[in-house]
């Protein structure tokens, strides 16, 4: 039975800590940047020159934070562009791109391919006009070899890899490697 104690005490632990951790992590993914928090706070002072002066300060700090790489603002459709050229790896689920409310992101994209080549194994590189490099992973033969200007449509699959549809022919498995 003495053995088995300490092994009790680390489980009882972590069954302890793990809210408590994931309340941390929570409030860290939810934070507003605080000199954000400090514009905002602004609006709680009544007198109004104290008001307009706790404004013109903050504005100034976050300006100043924004040109020094401090503070990075997006508007949603950048975000979106972002998350777009992102498609295809696996991210941990961070407020990078917004709040965790919205859509996961795109289950496919339609692009055009700016050069393609074959592995000496046979199989189709794909590289895309945003520079996405992309892989084929299975063994299938394609009718009309991919070439520069041509519409890939590529899809999630299973296990993480994609689909890609080549200019309306069957689907290659593949996988993005940049």
């Amino acid at each position: 039975m003495r053995a088995s104690s300490p092994l009790l005490i680390l489980a009882a632990a972590a069954v302890v800590a793990a809210p408590v951790m994931a309340d941390k992590k929570d409030k860290l993914q939810n934070a507003r940047p605080p000199v954000f928090e400090a514009l905002v706070n602004c609006r709680s002072i009544t007198d109004p020159q104290e008001r307009l002066a706790c404004y013109d300060a903050k504005v100034t700090a976050m300006d100043d934070a924004e040109k020094n790489d401090e503070l990075v603002l997006a508007d949603k459709e950048t975000m979106k562009e972002a998350r777009r050229g992102l498609f295809g790896f696996t991210l941990p689920k961070l407020r990078l791109f917004g709040d965790g409310n919205e859509e996961e992101g795109e289950d496919e994209i339609t692009a055009k391919i700016d050069s393609a080549y074959q592995t000496g194994a046979g199989k189709w590189t794909i590289v895309l006009e945003d520079g996405a490099r992309w892989a084929q992973i299975d063994d299938k033969a394609i009718n009309k070899e991919p070439a520069k200007g041509m519409e890939v449509k590529i899809r999630k699959a299973t296990m993480g890899s994609f689909f890609a549809n080549i200019a309306g022919q069957r689907a290659m498995r593949m996988k993005r490697v940049n």
